[in-house]
């Protein structure tokens, strides 16, 4: 039976809360109050009240909520929350393949595309060492695109586990998407579900799974970032179908 971490596991009751914001939210949601007192200022009150709805919207989007993890070392834990879009068997990608990455010829991709509405802070699906970040400049199609892997803006990671085991991940940025931001670095030590970065406003991530391992969750299944467990290595236990 595998273990959960919990950063409130130590209380003997836990009661809800509002979740925190991001640091990188917060200057956002700073400037759209700003905005609305203007608006209530200087112009009829309906503009103020939209702006009040934008302006919690912003906080909304850049929230970062407690997660409990999943602590067994065989699973491999969704990145990110939003819709899984696509389960397909690729070639990994190019920045990282090679000698120290990845050198199965094809790995199972699991896509999760993050709509406005979804938490977009990013989390390391295993724990072990950051080997690799590279950051591609690109275009900012529909993330939701087969394509968006190769041509869009995008982030690789790599972290390789204590008995040598690596899981390749990706942000993509979208449409709206205009920053991709690390807040991991090469080297670094990374627990299963710890925070490793965020990306504004709508995109997707890309979760390659070593050969000999399939996907647990389904297309149309929603994940939760840092507690969904979308595949267990070594097992093969692919599920054929969508949610529904």
């Amino acid at each position: 039976m595998s273990q959960i971490e919990n950063p409130d596991s130590h209380l003997t009751a836990v009661k809800w809360r509002f979740p925190a914001v991001h640091p990188e939210g917060r200057k956002f949601t700073v400037i759209a109050g700003v905005i609305t007192l203007a608006m209530f200022w200087l112009l009829p009150d309906i503009f103020g009240w939209l702006m009040v709805g934008v302006t919690i919207w912003v906080a909304a989007f850049f929230r970062d909520p407690v997660r409990t993890t999943p602590l067994d070392p065989k699973y491999v834990i969704a990145p990110a929350d939003g819709l899984v879009t696509m389960i397909a068997k690729v070639p990994p990608p190019p920045e990282l393949r090679g000698e120290g990455g990845l050198t199965d010829p094809e790995m199972v991709r699991v896509s999760m595309f993050m709509s406005v509405f979804d938490v977009h802070i990013n989390r390391t699906p295993i724990a072990g060492i950051i080997r690799k970040i590279a950051y591609v400049p690109g275009k900012f199609l529909n993330a939701d695109l087969d394509k968006a892997s190769e041509d869009n803006e995008r982030q690789h990671f790599l972290v390789e586990r204590e008995d040598g085991v690596k899981i390749g991940f990706t942000q993509i940025a979208g449409l709206v998407a205009r920053r991709i931001l690390a807040e991991a670095e090469e080297g670094q030590v990374v627990k299963a579900g710890e925070r490793v970065g965020l990306i504004r406003f709508g995109s997707r991530v890309d979760v390659y799974l070593p050969l000999g391992t399939g996907s647990r969750v389904l297309l149309g299944q929603r994940t939760i970032a840092g507690e969904t467990v979308i595949a267990e290595l070594g097992v093969d236990r692919s599920v054929a179908g969508r949610s529904e």
